[in-house]
């Protein structure tokens, strides 16, 4: 189980970039559109660097739905390889089957 902290912080991170998803994407289009002066895409740039570092998408980073462990995560399901383990020994996910030889 991962540490409680690191769960709520990646969970703030998440608000985070929900908040700001809007106005980010729209200074970046700002700052990438060639046919507007050079002024404003800079302004463009200089407003998108004050907006809160982990209000960028890249900064979130996939956890286990159950465990919260951030390694070994299957994007599909949204669980850890661990905890796919278990669930398939339990019988909880339809189709797979526990493999021992």
């Amino acid at each position: 189980m991962a540490k409680k902290a690191m769960i709520e912080r990646e969970k703030k991170r998440q608000r985070l970039v929900e908040k700001y998803a809007a106005k980010r994407a729209e200074l970046k289009e700002i700052a990438t559109d060639e046919a507007r002066p050079m002024e404003e895409r800079f302004k463009a740039r200089l407003k998108l660097a004050k907006l809160p570092r982990n209000s960028s998408a890249t900064r979130l980073h996939n956890r286990c739905q159950l465990t919260g462990r951030p390694h070994a995560y299957y994007r599909k399901l949204k669980v850890s390889r661990i905890a796919l383990r278990e669930l398939g020994s339990n019988g909880q996910i339809p189709g797979m089957v526990k493999s021992s030889w």
